[in-house]
């Protein structure tokens, strides 16, 4: 019989809704289940298309002796961790600081109230390679839990406020000192790997906020290498486009397989500026595939965009993606080529009889992303697909969750501007609309998670900042009134549900959230940027936008609270020093008007010369003459009966300028 799990709505909740295990979701009812029972929760966290969480469910999950012994002495909770971040990092922050690393699938014994005493990781069914087994771990706990009650006991106070430390960081005082980027940008510049891109050793994940950060300061060398890398390895799928989450390796070949929505939409706009500010259209081509990929394979008929793509098929890692050279071949030779148009396209993708991982080939580009494709390619490659998807297709968590339907929003409305491609631009107004008008509970309040034709529970400060900057974006690429006005009113919920007006910043969760242990506010951009840099960023564009100080205002507390912490860790905060750039640098605003009466595609020159480049510390308006949203346009008229473009900069405006080539040389 299907657990409790059986009625919920992630993909990740509903692969154990079979399980032996008496799971129950993460909620008020398992607490007072461990309170009446007097029973340690056992909290596992994990999601969809984590590879040892699958593993760890194959082996311990669905075994009955384990399952038995686990529903006889615990009270079972599972979690999807990106469903519920704010229950993930709490628990992963208490994890970290028991034995000094974290990871999922992540196993948290916890008291009745929520607290927790024991944790760690992934535990194997049996003793091995150093680790205890899962069994053994659950009777140490028990012992503890019978013997050492009181010892628990005490530990619950001072491990509630651990917790909350770090919402409780004070604000630096005075002004923010403009050196603190230029020194963050020396500490990357200390961790980047000269030879192969990136930063660090393996495992690499592909680090965008760190990459449009180093694009912004013109510091190109690293920023070229990196994408060049991460273009031609293995991480990058060489047929249908789109990015693996991270590679086991240096130099960027062999991948976890597992493709997550959130690292393609913001390497989709990582390439786009790469190729607006360098000129290499080789980042312009994968830029589009990315997006390509997305529109073909990870979009709801509602306009949404999946979660993630699974590393494992038929059990195993990466089996959908790599290839026997016997079989490349055939498919090449009955596609029509010759031997030596096969052997072309092989040496192209680094094929060989030997391989480069366990026997097979992980498809990757030896002579560099710069190599030209060699003759019949496009064909190779479509027949090379074709066989791909008849093979069994990793499985596919299709739960839409709001803040990553937003970087992809982002991502699109840029392309789709810089690039002049309005599929892109259709699909940003799509996603778009879809969160805006499906994601909302009855009082209108953003919501997480959509699946199954439901939308639930509620959105957190990331899902709030990220859709806070994509519509900004929108409104940028289209000079749609709607998506301005939609951000203003999202602007003013992040800062009334979500703001610390005490200390400045923002809390993970709103006022309106289920109250965990700990209230955190989330610092980290790595993999993703953290709602407070975002939102930082996102207030301080709508400020440029409006002229609105209060925005301002907010945008600053939080620069004020992690400005240091970005200083001494930059990879971990680069989005951060992203916002702190925007924030320290000469902004310009640049305003486009043209008479009423001109007509659609009036402004279309002008615009495009303001988004031919990689223009991070700009701001952009555009609309008929007479229009006062946003706020940059008000009073600006069109002289000579033509479209006009303003530029202003500390808060001194330009005489406008009408030509193309005018405006270019106030902004180049």
């Amino acid at each position: 019989m299907p657990n409790r799990l059986a009625s919920e709505t992630s993909p990740y909740l509903l692969q154990h809704r079979d399980n032996p295990v008496d799971w129950l979701p993460w909620g008020e009812e398992a607490r007072e289940l461990a309170a009446e029972r007097d029973a340690p929760i056992l909290l596992s966290v994990g999601y969809s298309s984590c590879h040892w969480c699958h593993v760890m469910e194959h082996e311990s999950f669905e075994d009955p002796q384990t399952a038995a012994y686990m529903n006889e002495h615990f009270v079972p909770v599972k979690v999807d961790r990106e469903e519920r971040p704010d229950v993930d990092a709490v628990y992963m922050e208490a994890v970290q600081s028991m034995t000094g690393q974290g990871g999922w699938p992540m196993t948290v014994f916890l008291d009745p109230d929520g607290v927790p005493f024991y944790g760690g990781t992934y535990f194997p069914p049996e003793q091995r390679h150093g680790m205890p087994s899962f069994r053994m771990v659950m009777e140490a706990v028990l012992d503890a839990w019978s013997d050492r009650r009181d010892e628990i006991r005490d530990r619950a106070a001072s491990t509630r406020e651990r917790l909350g430390a770090v919402a409780r960081i004070p604000p630096a005082e005075g002004e923010l000192d403009p050196g603190i980027v230029e020194r963050g940008i020396a500490g990357l510049k200390g961790q980047a790997d000269l030879q192969n891109g990136g930063f660090g050793g393996a495992p690499k994940f592909p680090p965008a906020p760190a990459l449009d950060l180093l694009l912004a300061r013109g510091e190109h060398p690293i920023v070229e290498r990196t994408l060049d890398a991460m273009a031609a390895g293995g991480i990058y799928d060489q047929l249908a486009g789109g990015f693996a989450r991270y590679s086991v390796d240096p130099v960027w070949l062999v991948p976890h397989f597992e493709k997550m929505l959130y690292d393609n939409a913001q390497l989709a706009r990582s390439y786009l500026r790469g190729h607006l500010e360098l000129g290499h259209d080789r980042y312009r081509r994968v830029c589009e595939e990315t997006l390509d990929w997305a529109l073909a394979e990870m979009r709801g008929p509602e306009g949404g965009f999946y979660s993630a793509l699974d590393a494992d098929s038929e059990g195993v890692e990466g089996r959908y993606y790599v290839w026997g050279e016997p079989e490349a071949r055939a498919v090449l030779v009955e596609a029509g080529l010759d031997a030596g148009e096969a052997d072309g396209v092989l040496a192209h993708l680094g094929v060989t009889p030997k391989g480069n991982w366990e026997g097979a080939n992980v498809l990757h580009l030896p002579e560099g992303a710069w190599s030209e494709p060699p003759a019949r390619w496009e064909e190779a490659r479509a027949a090379l697909l074709a066989t791909r998807s008849e093979r069994t297709r990793p499985g596919l968590d299709d739960k839409r969750l709001a803040g990553w339907n937003a970087l992809m929003v982002s991502a699109l409305a840029e392309a789709g501007a810089a690039l002049t491609e309005p599929r892109f631009l259709d699909a940003a107004r799509e996603c778009a609309s879809f969160l805006l008008e499906t994601m909302r509970d009855g009082g209108g309040r953003l919501l997480r998670s959509f699946n199954r034709g439901e939308a639930r529970i509620d959105a957190y400060l990331e899902d709030h900042a990220y859709l806070l900057e994509a519509l900004l974006s929108l409104y940028e690429a289209t000079f749609e009134e709607r998506w301005y006005e939609e951000a203003t009113t999202l602007a003013g919920e992040i800062i009334e549900r979500f703001g610390d007006a005490e200390r400045g910043g923002f809390f993970t969760t709103s006022d309106e959230h289920e109250q965990l242990i700990a209230r955190r506010k989330d610092l980290d951009d790595h993999p993703i940027p953290s709602g407070n840099a975002s939102a930082a960023l996102g207030l301080l564009r709508l400020e440029a936008l409006s002229g609105e100080r209060r925005w301002g205002e907010w945008g600053e507390g939080v620069l004020r609270l992690l400005a240091g912490p970005a200083e001494k860790h930059p990879q971990g905060l680069a989005y951060l020093l992203g916002a702190l750039n925007f924030h320290l640098s000469p902004t310009r605003e640049v305003a486009l008007v043209a008479p009423e009466e001109a007509g659609e595609g009036a402004l279309d020159g002008l615009a495009g010369v303001v988004r031919r480049r990689y223009r991070p510390t700009l701001v952009l308006a555009g609309g008929p003459e007479g229009s006062a949203t946003p706020p940059l346009l008000r009073d600006r008229g069109a002289p000579d009966g033509s479209a006009a473009a303003y530029v202003c900069e500390n808060f001194a405006c330009k005489a406008p300028v009408g030509s193309a080539a005018e405006l270019a040389a106030l902004l180049d």
